[in-house]
């Protein structure tokens, strides 16, 4: 992280934004974990009043790396104060595209860490720890399904086919939820 040789301007001026700003609105979509999100633009529109009433600023600037891309974030306080660092991801694919949406993800994250934004809960659940019942239902749901389809078979030699393969079903099953899981801790979802 770079800083100037002072802050402490800069740190006053925060705590006083940070006390005007609300929490980021899970207004977006995400078809892939169908979940919502707080997108960039209700990031950035939760902070500026707070940001402009207290003499503070962001810019992000885009950078590339190695396969990567994302921004560097700077807060500024209008003493000439600042702080900043940069945040590169993975680009899902090596195209301007890939590039872009690294970039944009990596604006909203780091706006929203630099201040302290947090993302509201869309219901109420999203803050609390312990998530393994909301986790188990869906594999539960998935396991049930198998279940029912066996039932419906009526032929001896596709029973035991089916049967013969459950066990390999349920373990795929925990593995996506897992690595679902992996992720989302990963993006912060």
């Amino acid at each position: 992280m770079k800083t100037s040789e002072s802050i402490k301007e800069l740190a006053s001026a925060l705590n006083k934004a940070q006390s005007e700003m609300s929490g980021a609105k899970k207004g977006s979509n995400n078809p892939f974990f169908k979940s919502k999100y707080a997108d960039l633009a209700e990031v950035i529109n939760c902070a500026k009043d707070a940001l402009h009433n207290n003499g503070l600023s962001i810019s992000q600037f885009p950078i590339a790396e190695d396969n990567r891309a994302g921004v560097e974030t700077i807060l500024m306080h209008v003493s000439g104060e600042y702080l900043g660092n940069v945040l590169l991801l993975p680009c899902a694919k090596q195209d301007p595209q890939g590039a872009g949406s690294a970039i944009t993800y990596a604006r909203r994250y780091a706006y929203q860490s630099v201040l302290g934004i947090p993302s509201e809960d869309d219901d109420g659940n999203g803050a609390t720890i312990n998530k393994t019942p909301a986790k188990a239902t869906k594999p539960n749901s998935q396991i049930a399904d198998s279940i029912k389809a066996l039932q419906a078979v009526k032929d001896a030699d596709g029973l035991k086919t089916i049967w013969s393969s459950l066990p390999t079903t349920i373990k795929n099953i925990a593995s996506v939820e897992k690595a679902k899981d992996a992720m989302k801790a990963k993006l912060g979802l």
